[in-house]
């Protein structure tokens, strides 16, 4: 019996263009007193990162797949395949690596190995919609001699920020002053310089405040208006919003604001509707805010970003957008006045009405939310970062 375990040193979250690193440590779990004839061999052990798609088939309208590449992936036992067994496509994978061959380990004897490697920067976010998945995962390989291969798999998340693509890596001399009697590491260098620039534009993109001032109506006049200080937020973020509805001429009597994203199936993938298909559009409501607001001059909300939500992003297949989605409930009765008088020369009773005629309306307003640090995503929601496998 061999204990393989895996740990990822940073957590689960990692943003597409850093390097992925990975501690491998193959165990022989029996005690240092057993005898030498326990010990354990295993032949190979490699690696490969892959991300596995999968569409909703009363959603989604994809091309016939080809037989050669079923959607379950066959039960191979002599070729090491990442996504033997996963449902769906392997869109994208990284070239296999070996971490060791013909090992043998003693009784307690361990050995630990290292992989690293870089997460492909044209690659979907991780993602589980309703119409489309995207999901990543590093699979680990091992095999006996004579036995059948046993696959590990660590789950991944992966964050998109669009416009890394073209950016390159500058000349050393260009980073800063290096030092000749330092050994320096190259792929962490020009990791750390990507996180760095991504935090920047991050930063740049999202610090921006402006108030932006918009005039809600209906048919029947003005409801009040809406003012928000930026529409680009990071993932953990508060969308913060005030209404102002003292200057309206229709009365409101209740409204509600949600946070919502809305994934949308592109139009030459769409199934028709008639053909038994389901909508193309589906809305995921994170966060909602809901108020009565009848006499009330001026109120505000604040909506929070989940970390554990995904960013807006768009594919061949699919894009997802955030909006906020408002709700108003307005009175039909111009005028409309439902507290007491105030000055009475004597206490009397007072009942409001039992029924208002009312309208109701809704309003989208686009908002776009980016990815944020790796790390704080992995701290704010952790996921596993350690798997086990027993051969």
């Amino acid at each position: 019996m061999i204990e393989v375990v895996a740990e990822l040193s940073r957590g689960p979250v990692f943003l597409a263009g850093e390097a992925l690193e990975c501690v491998v440590t193959v165990t022989n779990p029996l005690p240092p007193t057993a005898t030498s004839a326990s010990s354990e061999a295993l032949a190979w052990a490699s690696a490969q990162i892959h991300c596995q798609f999968h569409a909703s088939e009363s959603r989604v309208a994809l091309p016939p797949p080809d037989s050669s590449q079923p959607d379950v992936q066959p039960e191979s036992q002599t070729v090491f395949l990442p996504h033997r067994g996963e449902r769906g496509q392997c869109i994208l994978s990284t070239p296999p690596k070996i971490l060791f061959c013909d090992l043998r380990l003693d009784p307690g004897e361990s050995k630990s190995y290292s992989y690293s490697e870089v997460l492909p920067i044209e690659g979907p976010p991780s993602f589980r919609g309703q119409s489309v998945k995207y999901v990543y995962k590093l699979t680990i390989g091992c095999q006996r001699v004579n036995s059948p291969i046993t696959l590990l798999r660590v789950p991944l998340r992966v964050l998109v920020l669009t416009g890394l693509q073209d950016v390159r890596f500058p000349q050393d001399e260009a980073v800063a002053p290096s030092s000749p009697f330092l050994e320096e590491d190259e792929g962490g260098k020009k990791d750390s310089w990507l996180a760095e620039l991504a935090g920047e534009r991050l930063m740049a993109a999202t610090s921006c405040r402006s108030l932006h001032l918009y005039n809600i109506s209906d048919g029947r006049g003005k409801v009040g208006t809406f003012g928000i200080f930026k529409s680009v937020y990071r993932l953990g973020e508060d969308v913060v919003g005030t209404l102002n509805l003292g200057e309206g001429t229709v009365a409101c009597l209740q409204f509600s604001v949600s946070l919502q994203t809305e994934e949308q199936v592109q139009p030459e993938y769409q199934r028709r509707r008639g053909a038994g298909g389901a909508p193309s559009v589906s809305h995921v409501t994170h966060a909602r805010h809901q108020e009565s607001c009848l006499h009330t001059t001026r109120t505000s909300f604040s909506l929070p970003i989940p970390l554990s939500s995904t960013p807006g992003f768009c594919t061949a297949v699919v894009s997802l957008k955030w909006r906020l989605h408002f709700e108003f409930v307005t009175s039909r009765e111009p005028g409309l006045v439902l507290l007491p008088p105030m000055e009475q020369p004597e206490p009397v009773t007072w009942t409001g009405p039992e029924q208002v005629p009312v309208d109701t309306f809704s309003w989208d307003l686009p908002i776009k939310v980016l990815p944020t640090s790796p790390t704080l995503a992995s701290y704010a929601a952790p996921g596993p970062s350690t798997s086990t496998i027993t051969i």
